[in-house]
């Protein structure tokens, strides 16, 4: 559905673009706005690939394994229906910890794979479960410790200061990450008096 969108918006703005007489200006557009976006990739796979190195060697340190134990009992209160030592615990936590170094592109495989997992325990409905639903609220909203893409971005654009986002970015989601949690025990609770 969201390709037919794209393409009819496109195919919209070609189409004005030709009777208003700017098809010139479109073009032009459409390869400065390319380049520009393979300056912007290139810059991000730069911070992208540093800050998945830092992650490689926290893994290899113990960091990783320290964190996950201390996410660990909160999570299990979170998620009552997934036993403590199945594998999308496993994919939870690590995705959690990838959200709040401000790895997006590293949580997301493992949030696909949580969610497969869920999946899984819910007996291959295509209904979601409370765990399911849980996890989407808390991967939505997680807490980010360095905003990695977001700063690639403002040094690519030659902020000022890149980094002063942080701060920020922090008490949001710290915020959003307390909201979303709230609002998802709000109608889990509710649903558990229903059914």
């Amino acid at each position: 559905m969201v390709n037919i969108i794209w393409v009819l918006l496109t195919v919209i703005g070609i189409v004005f673009a030709i009777f208003n007489g700017t098809i010139d200006e479109v073009n032009k557009a459409v390869f400065s706005g390319a380049k520009e976006a393979v300056t912007i990739c290139i810059g991000l796979i730069s911070v992208l690939v540093f800050w998945l190195g830092m992650m490689k060697i926290a893994e290899q340190a113990g960091l990783l394994k320290k964190l996950t134990n201390l996410f660990r009992p909160f999570v299990t209160k979170l998620f009552p229906e997934v036993p403590k030592d199945h594998p999308a615990m496993g994919y939870i936590l690590s995705n959690m910890i990838a959200n709040i170094f401000g790895l997006g592109n590293a949580a997301t495989p493992l949030g696909i794979k949580a969610m497969e997992e869920l999946k899984k325990l819910n007996g291959g409905k295509n209904n979601a479960s409370n765990s399911m639903i849980t996890f989407l609220a808390l991967n939505t909203s997680s807490i980010t410790l360095i905003p990695t893409t977001v700063i690639a971005i403002r040094i690519n654009y030659n902020a000022a200061s890149p980094t002063d986002i942080v701060g920020p970015t922090l008490i949001a989601t710290i915020f959003s990450a307390i909201s979303g949690i709230l609002i998802d025990r709000y109608f889990y609770y509710r649903r558990m008096k229903r059914g």
